[in-house]
């Protein structure tokens, strides 16, 4: 390797800036000019705008990691391992991670060697029944803990990678090699969300057997498999930018649990998405917490972008798992009002971060007890996921019971 190396960073396939990897595993991130003086340019995040909404362009080096928003790209833990590995790069050094995932980045973002040329995407075509599948296909990266493949969903249900690994409309998330039942458990909490009325993507349960093009030393993988409907991907296989709240935030992937609070996300989906924003926000956050999900981390929340339209949006939810079904923890992933703790809920909890965050009052209360009602409707102390997951009715009937906006809704309904 040289010492100085180059890559290329596109927003919607336009060149917008570059990372430079300097002499001392220096890293400098800059945006080209055109893209400054662009009135209208498309948001890449808002870590890059000051409080005015002006944008930020001038940065420091970092040293050994990519800034932020970058880290928070590549995957994370044994899926990082896995490909750095694969790719022949330390799974440490970032930049060069990076140059080798850059192609299949979360959102709109893609990233090239200082020789390649940006293109537009191609259509994507099945692989399903082919026997060459390359052995070092390593574009299929997504950001996240668990082992996932960018996938293509087959009309008949099946799933398949594709062999050069790029592109995709699905997110394929391989069975936990730790606890039993994880995409079984995701996929009824996922579709109960769905009819409580939060906004979810589609969701599909697949047998491991069914995908084609797994690489052969990815670990052996039996029963099923969840396949998540890519909300950053349009039918005919257009990028659509989102970020998630560590990106916006600027903190690195392993503090996604300790930097900020729920008072925080809060504040900026009131700011940049409204009403419709912070009411979403509010019953995923109710939801989430009646499950017993304790893992609802940064990366767990995202504003989404239309090319066309400035103001980003809350992207749909994702990654509702409840986590008391394998792990005794009832705290929170980040700090809500005064507490971490599930069993705090209530309208009181609820109005102190309307108070601090400047929410409307009745609305936040309002989306609280709507949300536990609609759950309560649904849930029917297990009925709403019996046929799904039935291991998860007792610790969540067992949860709801330490739970007071659960009691006062159940008091309010005799």
């Amino acid at each position: 390797m040289t010492d100085i190396s180059l890559l290329k960073v596109a927003l919607y396939g336009k060149e917008i800036g570059s990372l430079t990897h300097l002499p001392g595993d220096q890293i400098l991130f800059s945006f080209t000019e055109a893209y400054i003086n662009d009135l209208d340019r498309p948001t890449l995040s808002l870590s890059f705008k000051d409080k005015l909404g002006n944008l930020i362009s001038d940065f420091k080096p970092q040293r050994t990691r990519l800034p932020p928003f970058f880290s928070n790209l590549l995957p994370e833990g044994p899926l990082r391992e896995y490909l750095a590995k694969k790719g022949g790069v330390n799974p440490l050094q970032e930049f060069f991670l990076l140059q080798v995932l850059g192609r299949d980045l979360p959102g709109a973002v893609t990233v090239l060697s200082e020789d390649e040329r940006f293109q537009p995407a191609q259509p994507k075509t099945s692989l399903a029944n082919s026997e060459n599948v390359p052995e070092s296909a390593l574009h299929f990266s997504l950001a996240g803990v668990q082992l996932k493949f960018s996938g293509i969903m087959e009309a008949a249900g099946g799933l398949t990678i594709p062999a050069t690994g790029s592109g995709g409309s699905w997110i394929i998330k391989l069975p936990s090699m730790r606890f039993l039942g994880v995409p079984e458990n995701e996929f009824a909490m996922m579709e109960l969300a769905r009819t409580v009325g939060i906004e979810v993507p589609e969701v599909r349960l697949v047998p491991v057997g069914n995908i084609d093009g797994l690489p052969r030393d990815s670990g052996h993988f039996s029963g099923n498999a969840l396949a998540v409907k890519r909300f950053d991907r349009t039918e005919s296989g257009n990028a659509i930018h989102f970020e998630d709240f560590a990106q916006i935030f600027g903190i690195y992937p392993e503090k996604k649990y300790g930097r900020a609070s729920y008072r925080n996300l809060a504040e900026v989906i009131w700011a940049e998405t409204g009403e419709n924003g912070i009411t979403e926000f509010i019953r995923r956050l109710v939801f989430n917490v009646l499950i017993g999900n304790a893992d609802m981390h940064l990366k767990n929340w995202s504003l989404i972008y239309s090319q066309s339209d400035q103001r980003p949006k809350l992207s749909p939810g994702y990654d509702f798992v409840s986590t008391i079904a394998f792990i005794d923890d009832t705290n929170m992933a980040l700090k809500l009002g005064r507490s971490k703790k599930m069993s705090e809920l209530s309208l009181d909890q609820l109005a102190y971060l309307a108070a601090k965050a400047h929410l409307p009052e009745k609305l936040v209360l309002d989306t609280g007890r709507e949300t536990v009602s609609r759950f309560l409707d649904t849930w029917q102390n297990g009925k709403g996921v019996a046929n799904r997951y039935p291991a998860a009715i007792k610790p969540i009937n067992t949860h709801l019971q330490r739970i007071p906006m659960v009691h006062s809704q159940r008091t309010a309904k005799v």
